[in-house]
């Protein structure tokens, strides 16, 4: 016998994870059906409860069976999930998560990355701790955000063995601060290091140019002496962090970016020095010194740091504003009257009081009072919003004018804004595939380049000019210095950091980069039509009598059957009733996908759809045109049966958002098709589809169906985003290759849904494809632009251009170059802050 099965899930991060699982479960022969969310998985079939974990486990996440939720189908009509266009009883809603459900997760500070080949490294380190679920290393925040059961101190001293430190960051300010400090503290750092290698290095090297020429004489010997010895102070003083790190990866067995600029710079000085020290082993051709390259390539690669510093700092400028947003302190209202308490005194349950120009400092619901609240920086959405008792705030949102008292209702890590912050993180830290690119190419990039600059060296040794060691040592030394992995590694997270946090600035909520990827390819647009492509607010129209029934008994009749739902649909009926008191229903009954029935004063009543009727032998032909009349005109024709008979057609319409069309045109312009989803009959479906501009209808589905009509489109060779309201469309949004929810920053749309609009305009759905797009370009510019600096650079480094030119490039031209790389791609990056999504 078929039987449900309740299952905890961890480790489930977005709505790619979702997806998988789901996928996973409903291959097997023995599930019938698997509602899968972030934090559960309820599964219909005979598969055993360890069957089903032990698949969840292979598909690479964590399951445990919900205590007391294993039981029998029943075999009774129960309420299926509500569709907007049948009448259903109350709508069910998904399992809500819990913060105990989530998986444990960590945010790491490191420091000593500096390039791809680190973050492979540390990613390595964190992914091989025991209880690890997932690990992911931002080498433009010098971060890692690490979920699963590892101890903090397990992951600390893991990236300590392989050769970097860290510190675990909890709470989220500190973070900000901790960051904060060290970048500034890096900025000066690299600031006074540039500033004495240079120093150093270009006088030396203008004396070369208009003086010795860097040639060792006798003359000259003491001066370059003393010039080598201050060198080997600048390469301790101001590029030591460059040998020292070079020097744990040695140990750890890996090798960096500072690998080759310490071996570069190393092999400059130590063949300058040798010729200073001993100059009869050289020939006289062959003593030229290289003191300057030395100075000018650690001084330029140090202002390269610090420039870049700087711009990283700017990427998250987003982000930043996102946790400026949270006041520090509270008023809390009393019995003993008001007292200003720091945020982290602030308890559930509190009252509280905002008033003009404050900030709203936790969640909470209006309990007294009217306001105006600017939301703009939570949902993208400029026009203040007017709240009243019973109204929800939310922290971060600036009141414009007026006074409330309102409950604290989420506090601390629990609000919105927090748990925004939090997602706009994790979205940061994450890698789409093209990403993934990189990080093959780091794995064996530096280890590459050394093979290179010594196959490169030898060759030149062997049938170079005279004298064969200079240019043998140039020839090593340029292509060491001019391969950059520093600039392959930021390519891909500086555009994530700062195309996700834009994003947030527009009410975007991305869960992860493999969304904005995704989302960047779409070619068909599913849109759910009952509070997406409509306000979500249905309302009686007309009410059309049959065989003698009265106006009064009909309205008091069908708002009796829908009293204690929750469907809009029901709504509507009630509020267009407006009586003062309802009736109780006897023998109620819900019929999925139909509608309800029951008794009332005897009478056997039915309301719903005009297939209920024909299920219950309930003729509908005196009303057939009435019913084509109402569909055509876009209205949801519901029918009420008393007795056997038709006595009421009840025409229902809910409005088209007023932006609908526009955003819906914005669309068609940029190349997408559209399909509108519904229950709806086919005849109202198309007269919304005609208003609104869709080009596609696909009517009649139930909840359940709606996930395979998007499977059904995939299959076409469609690359599909579903568009609903993240809890009714659960299904099909897991199922669609991206999810976006126009949840409104609702509970289950923030954890399932690839992508979240905070605000309830389908403009957001244009400027959150709009943004992939801009991101996914961004990326593309910038890896592009890493692999032709090296196919280029490496190659002239190496002297292909020599038979040409008949010269070789300079070390120092390699340091400038290296240093320059990465400051264009940072700056590539950070072009996305100011960008706008087109607006037709």
């Amino acid at each position: 016998m078929s039987q449900v099965t309740t299952l905890a899930l961890n480790g489930l991060t977005c709505g790619h994870c979702v997806k998988r699982v789901k996928e996973t479960l409903e291959q097997r022969d023995d599930v019938e059906q698997a509602e899968v969310s972030i934090n559960e998985a309820r599964i219909t079939g005979e598969a055993s409860a360890d069957a089903l974990i032990a698949a969840v486990e292979q598909a690479g996440y964590h399951a445990s069976l919900s205590a007391g939720d294993s039981h029998p189908k029943p075999d009774t009509l129960t309420e299926s999930e509500p569709q907007p266009e049948a009448l259903t009883a109350s709508p069910p809603e998904l399992p809500a998560s819990t913060p105990t459900d989530t998986p444990d997760s960590y945010q790491l500070l490191i420091d000593g990355m500096s390039c791809a080949s680190c973050v492979s490294r540390v990613q390595s380190a964190l992914q091989n701790v025991p209880g690890v679920s997932q690990a992911r290393v931002n080498l433009a925040e010098r971060s890692a955000l690490v979920m699963g059961s590892a101890s903090p101190e397990a992951l600390t001293d893991a990236v300590i063995r392989a050769g970097y430190s860290a510190e675990i960051i909890e709470d989220d300010v500190k973070r900000r601060e901790k960051q904060q400090q060290t970048a500034q503290a890096a900025v000066k750092r690299f600031r006074w290091q540039a500033i004495l290698a240079l120093a150093l290095g270009i006088p030396m090297m203008g004396w070369g140019m208009i003086g010795d020429n860097m040639m060792l004489t006798a003359e000259n010997r003491s001066g370059w002496l003393v010039a080598g010895v201050l060198t080997l102070l600048v390469m301790i003083i101001a590029g030591g962090h460059f040998y020292r790190s070079a020097w744990r990866s040695l140990l750890n067995r890996s090798a960096t970016m500072d690998t080759l600029v310490a071996l570069g710079t190393a092999a400059a000085w130590l063949y300058s020095i040798t010729v200073n020290l001993w100059p009869d082993l050289f020939p006289m051709a062959a003593r030229h010194l290289y003191y300057e390259a030395s100075a000018m390539i650690i001084g330029l690669i140090n202002l390269g740091h610090m420039l870049e510093q700087r711009a990283r700092q700017r990427s998250s400028k987003a982000l930043e504003k996102l946790l400026d947003l949270t006041p520090p302190t509270a008023r809390v209202v009393t019995e003993n009257g008001e007292q200003t308490l720091p945020l982290s005194e602030v308890q559930l349950g509190m009252t509280l009081r905002v008033t003009t120009g404050d900030r709203v400092p936790v969640d909470g619901t209006i309990l007294r009072g009217e306001a105006w609240l600017d939301e703009a920086m939570l949902t993208g959405e400029a026009i203040p919003q007017q709240k009243s008792p019973g109204d929800t705030l939310h922290a971060g949102t600036v009141l414009q004018d007026g006074s409330v008292l309102f409950s604290a209702t989420a506090i601390g890590k629990n609000t919105t804004l927090s748990r925004i912050i939090q997602l706009v993180r994790q979205a940061q830290s994450s890698k789409p595939e093209i990403g993934q690119l990189a990080d093959k190419i780091s794995a064996v990039f530096v280890p590459l380049v050394v093979a290179i600059a010594l196959f490169s060296a030898f060759v030149w040794y062997l049938v170079g000019p005279a004298p064969q060691m200079v240019y043998t040592l140039v020839i090593a030394t340029t292509v060491l210095i001019i391969a950059c992995p520093c600039a392959l590694g930021l390519a891909t997270p500086m555009s994530i950091i700062a195309g996700v946090g834009r994003a947030a600035e527009f009410g975007v909520l991305v869960r992860d980069a493999d969304a904005l990827q995704r989302a960047s390819t779409l070619s068909t647009l599913v849109f759910d039509k009952t509070g997406t492509l409509t306000e979500g607010a249905p309302r009686v129209v007309d009410v059309l009598l049959f065989n003698g029934a009265d106006m009064h008994t009909v309205l008091r009749q069908a708002a009796a059957l829908e009293q204690g739902s929750s469907h809009p649909l029901a709504r509507a009926i009630i509020e267009h009733a407006a009586l003062p008191a309802l009736p109780e229903i006897d023998q109620f009954r819900t019929i999925p996908g139909l509608g309800v029935s029951g008794i009332l004063d005897g009478i056997p009543l039915l309301l719903g759809n005009p297939p209920l009727m024909a299920q219950q032998q309930i003729a509908t032909g005196a009303v057939t045109q009435q019913l084509e009349q109402q569909a055509a005109s876009g209205a949801t024709p519901v029918l009420l049966s008393a007795g056997g008979k038709i006595v009421a057609l009840i025409a229902i319409r809910d409005p088209l958002r007023k932006e609908s069309i526009s955003a819906l045109q914005r669309l068609h312009k940029r190349g997408y098709q559209l399909v509108m989803l519904t229950g709806d009959n086919e005849i109202t479906a198309n007269a919304i589809a005609r208003e609104a501009g869709i080009d596609r209808v696909i009517a009649g589905v139930l909840p359940e169906g709606k996930a395979d009509a998007i499977r059904t489109l995939q299959q076409q060779g469609q690359q599909v985003a579903m568009i609903g309201d993240g809890i009714n469309d659960a299904p099909a949004l897991a199922q669609a290759d991206v999810g976006i929810a126009m949840g409104g920053g609702s509970d289950v749309a923030i954890e399932t849904a690839a992508i979240t609009l905070m605000r309830q305009d389908l403009n957001a759905v244009v400027d959150a494809l709009a943004i992939s797009q801009a991101t996914l370009r961004n990326m593309k510019q910038n890896l592009l632009g890493a692999f032709i600096y090296n196919a280029c650079g490496i190659p002239i480094a190496a002297g292909v251009l020599y038979p040409l030119t008949g010269t070789l490039l300079s070390p120092v031209v390699a340091g400038a170059a290296m240093a320059l790389s990465s400051i264009t791609v940072v700056s590539n990056a950070n072009r996305l802050i100011r960008y706008r999504p087109p607006q037709s």
